[in-house]
């Protein structure tokens, strides 16, 4: 095959890239955006600080799919040339000189910044974010793919509506813009941070402010609508602020700190620097906090400020360096809330979880830039707890301390942070490279061993374990003898949870007037039909302070009672449960297909359950709402219409969902046609998913 000469040129640029960009050093950006989020678009200008190591003709940024009206160095045009993801500047930049170069340019990117609500009719419910990690910012700003690069990047953002907006470092100014054209928000950095770790958020908030012990403020935004769900949605946060100060022994490192839930987003968070993003389905009750809070992920996200933010991996397969150590300094300080048994509890749900996974295929290694998050996360925390148990708490800390200040703001390899540790320690770490790093299996014996070793409780249920398993027979009588001298309750709900399906009701009964919410609710989950023995003392868990208790109640009640039907759903109707409305949606499905139920509503519950579908709610909800619907065959023209436009819909998961249920809805005999008949309200890349789905 022959290639053209535009096209050997850029294979040579390409080549030559990474021996240009390591003459240049990147020093600071002034970054100027306009977002238009009725058109998806940004205008933008970004002028860079360049600082000259030696002679260079040419400078790279990555670029994808931006339009630029001007491009000048030190004040003067200058050619360039741009192949859509990649602009090259020409120009001779002399050793040791400083050199600024800026550009001009319009943005309509088709990730990483993300449009919401603008065309849904709601008010206040318009938002705009960004999720840029990996390599994506430069969808929406020239910079770098590569997180070698370090820059002290200062946003300013013009927005024609006044909404409040957040992004990386200080607030130092909000302007009014003269003619009402709209407000500027000027941001400040102190400090270099890698191209990825830009971002900015959009929408109608209020904030909380705190401060941490050391004098750091932290800024907690909320949609004026929650005013009520602050405390329980940022519960502990300055508890966890200052405990990963403390534990980790290096201050905080960046000027101050914000967190922003937005609408459908990717992730459950995003550690931007000093902005965390993260998902409004942690915007929740005190009640919703007992199955599902924002602990973790806000612990989470926070320690990447240090670990990924401050000190940052030099490619993919140091990628540990970042997840394993944020997923373990959250389980640390989820241990200082919550207690060890909660910690080492949580350790062998994940060492369980990593044991199936590997199989008998084997799991991934560490050091596998290919592998994923159970890999990177979780078996990236044990790697942690067991290295720390290897060369001791005092020398674990000393060396974390010594890694983060040796390596701040700059780039590291894991052979880098070994090599500190070592030192700290005077321990040959070779073997536990080799365990924990370049093994692809997990070590569970090892892990199991740890655990048992730690805490009590842990060692009691393997302990009850062979025993149920030498004798499954006297299961009741095993767990009856032992019952009353448990004090743990993480002990008491896995006991249940693997083996309450062969315990008396009379028993069970017991458990459910004595003991505590959680250890309730594994009662229920072990129970695959409720026995009629039960029935009494379940029906009073539809009053749990517990929405998965009241979710898996209610629905249990239901199918195993079916006379008990309209008083089930009299007494749970007021109830929404968590922000993806899990029992309302499920209450609206029983009450629909529940014949005698309140006939007159049916038509308003059926509306109110297809309303659900539409692209306002988060796709959660949405996700739930057509399962749902598909299980009832209730899709009516605007509910496929509304399942159709899920299909593009840019979180993948719930794409695929989506995608899944319309191919097997297309299954169903006449259905083709039905789906036919909605292209002339369909949007030309949902009628080109259809033709392509259709074979046409």
């Amino acid at each position: 095959m022959k290639l053209s000469p535009i096209v050997v040129f850029f294979l040579i640029v390409e080549v030559l890239f990474g021996q240009i960009q390591d003459k240049v050093d990147f020093v600071h950006a002034d970054v100027l955006i306009e977002p238009e989020p009725f058109e998806n678009r940004i205008n933008g200008s970004v002028t860079y600080q360049i600082d000259v190591i030696e002679d260079v003709g040419s400078i790279y940024l990555d670029a994808v799919d931006l339009d630029f009206s001007s491009v000048v160095l030190d004040g003067k045009k200058v050619d360039y040339n741009y192949n859509g993801r990649k602009i090259t500047v020409n120009g001779k930049l002399k050793k040791d000189g400083t050199y600024f170069l800026s550009l001009d340019f319009v943005a309509q990117p088709k990730q990483t910044v993300y449009f919401l609500g603008w065309d849904d009719g709601v008010r206040n419910n318009e938002q705009v974010w960004t999720q840029g990690q990996g390599k994506y910012t430069s969808h929406w700003l020239p910079s770098f793919d590569d997180m070698m690069e370090k820059v002290e990047f200062d946003l300013a953002i013009k927005l024609k509506q006044n909404y409040t907006v957040i992004s990386n470092g200080h607030l130092i100014k909000r302007d009014t813009l003269p003619d009402s054209k709209g407000y500027l928000w000027q941001f400040d950095m102190q400090e270099p941070m890698s191209s990825y770790l830009v971002g900015f958020a959009i929408g109608n908030y209020n904030k909380k402010t705190i401060e941490s012990t050391s004098g750091v403020p932290v800024e907690l935004y909320y949609k004026p609508t929650d005013f009520s769900k602050v405390e329980p949605t940022y519960r502990y946060t300055k508890r966890i602020f200052d405990f990963l100060e403390t534990e980790i022994g290096v201050a905080y490192p960046w000027q101050n700190y914000k967190q922003v839930p937005v609408q459908d987003f990717l992730y459950a968070g995003m550690e931007n620097t000093t902005c965390t993003i993260f998902s409004n389905q942690y915007v929740i009750d005190s009640t919703a906090f007992v199955d599902k809070n924002y602990v973790n992920v806000n612990a989470h996200e926070l320690a990447h400020q240090w670990f990924g933010d401050l000190v940052t991996e030099t490619s993919s397969e140091n990628h540990w360096l970042h997840e394993g150590f944020a997923t373990f300094y959250a389980y640390l300080a989820e241990r200082d809330i919550f207690g060890d048994d909660y910690y080492y509890w949580h350790l062998l749900e994940t060492a369980n979880a990593l044991q199936r996974f590997s199989g008998d295929d084997g799991g991934e290694a560490l050091r596998n830039p290919n592998a994923g998050s159970l890999t990177f996360y979780e078996k990236g925390a044990w790697a942690l707890v067991m290295l720390r148990d290897r060369i001791g708490e005092a020398n674990f800390k000393k060396g974390i301390k010594n890694y983060l200040e040796e390596f701040a703001f700059k780039n590291v390899t894991i052979a880098d942070f070994m090599k500190v540790m070592e030192k700290v320690s005077g321990v040959d770490l070779s073997n536990f490279e080799k365990t924990w790093l370049e093994n692809p299996d997990f070590p569970y014996d090892e892990g199991i061993l740890f655990l048992k070793k730690q805490n009590k409780s842990i060692k009691k249920y393997f302990e009850i374990k062979d025993k149920l398993r030498e004798e499954p027979e006297r299961s009741e009588k095993i767990v009856t003898r032992v019952w009353g001298n448990i004090k743990s309750n993480k002990l008491k709900e896995n006991l249940l949870l693997n083996h309450g399906g062969k315990l008396s009701s009379e028993f069970l009964t017991n458990i459910l007037k004595s003991e505590g919410l959680k250890v309730r609710q594994a009662v229920l989950l072990s129970q695959s039909s409720i026995p009629t023995a039960l029935q009494t003392d379940i029906e009073v868990l539809l009053k749990d302070k517990s929405y998965t208790t009241v979710e898996v109640a209610l629905y249990r009640l239901w199918t195993d009672f079916p006379e008990n039907r309209n008083k089930y759903l009299d007494e749970t109707n007021e109830i929404t449960g968590f922000p993806n409305k899990n029992i309302r949606l499920l209450w609206l499905t029983l009450a629909l297909v529940t014949q005698e139920y309140n006939p007159d509503d049916k038509a308003l519950y059926f509306d109110e359950l297809s309303e659900y579908t539409g692209a306002e709610h988060h796709f959660e909800t949405r996700l739930l709402a057509f399962q749902y619907l598909k299980t009832i065959g209730g899709f009516t023209d605007v509910t496929l219409k509304n399942l159709v436009e899920s299909c593009s819909h840019h979180v993948w998961h719930f794409k695929k969902s989506a995608r899944k249920i319309l191919e097997e809805f297309l299954r169903a005999e006449g259905n083709v046609a039905r789906i036919k008949g909605l292209y002339p309200l369909l949007s030309q890349q949902e009628k080109q998913y259809l033709n392509k789905t259709l074979g046409e």
